[in-house]
């Protein structure tokens, strides 16, 4: 299986963290983000991985790179899984010179992934899921084989931070699409079931990418190439078993980072006291004033 990871976005919202590192390289507990989502594309049965990257990510590549000064008896768990990662697969960068958008960087897989199918997962957001998300994402695609996007219900107020997809299920779980949005308000559709970012494409995609015009601030978005894709052949969207983390922004990053400590009974009983510690300690929200109520004058 061949696997695109878009991963050239700037990283603004954790500025200046990001200003020297990838925040694809943030690490979440023991291990950074971009090497999760390369775990799940193996586990997925991805042997073949090619990584989007920018300006300024030459360290997603250090990462994946032969280390000898590791090669040694003994060395640590972790970096014997890194290695025995990079054994199973081969890793592959191309850079995106602009940002134009998710769009334009999975149209930079063309000539890598040629007739294939592909999986696609984005460089920052971790999915926790048995059996792997992708894996269950490509399991509906040799059933139907068309493409296959993954999405969950998202509430109203998050409909705008979205893809939206609109569409008949046609089996549990699975829906025809009919309109794909990228990010509308609310009011524009009655549908809750967001773009979770995880895909199995065809290379049909490529030629409706080339058609896309640019949209928000002159980027192509994939999910309006999937919304003219949708036009002329089938397009589904798959709901998923598992827990999707998307290291979107700084109170993102740290609610991953205190739920994956937690999964490690090590780290789980040394930072519960901490926290109890910390919420003993923390000053009670303020109480809601009540409403002022004005006096209506009594006519005479």
């Amino acid at each position: 299986m061949k696997v695109v990871i878009p991963a050239a976005g700037l990283g603004t919202r954790f500025l200046p963290a990001t200003k020297s590192q990838p925040k694809e390289m943030l690490p979440v507990v023991d291990r950074p983000i971009i090497q999760y989502v390369v775990e799940e594309a193996v586990a997925s049965g991805a042997d073949d991985i090619l990584i989007v990257t920018g300006r300024g990510k030459r360290a997603l590549e250090d990462h994946f790179d032969h280390l000898p000064e590791f090669e040694v008896a003994g060395r640590p768990p972790e970096m014997e899984r890194l290695a025995e990662l990079i054994r199973k697969a081969q890793i592959h960068f191309v850079r995106q010179r602009e940002p134009k958008g998710l769009g334009d960087a999975i149209g930079l897989a063309r000539f890598h992934t040629g007739r294939d199918p592909f999986g696609v997962l984005l460089g920052d957001t971790i999915n926790v899921a048995d059996p792997p998300l992708l894996r269950q994402l490509w399991d509906r695609y040799e059933a139907l084989h068309a493409p296959v996007l993954a999405v969950e219900e998202v509430p109203e107020e998050k409909v705008r931070d979205y893809g939206i997809v609109e569409g008949k299920e046609v089996s549990p779980g699975l829906y025809r699409c009919e309109r794909l949005l990228e990010k509308p308000e609310p009011s524009e559709t009655p549908s809750r079931l967001g773009i979770t970012g995880a895909y199995v494409l065809t290379p049909s995609i490529y030629p409706a990418i080339d058609r896309t015009r640019p949209g928000r601030r002159g980027e192509i978005q994939v999910t309006d190439a999937l919304e003219l894709l949708a036009t002329e052949e089938p397009v589904f969207a798959s709901t998923f078993r598992g827990v999707r983390y998307d290291i979107g922004d700084r109170y993102l990053w740290l609610r991953a980072n205190l739920e994956f400590a937690f999964r490690q009974p090590e780290h789980r009983e040394r930072l519960r006291p901490v926290l109890e510690r910390l919420l003993a300690e923390s000053p009670a929200p303020p109480k809601p004033r009540p409403a002022h109520r004005r006096r209506e004058r009594r006519a005479d």
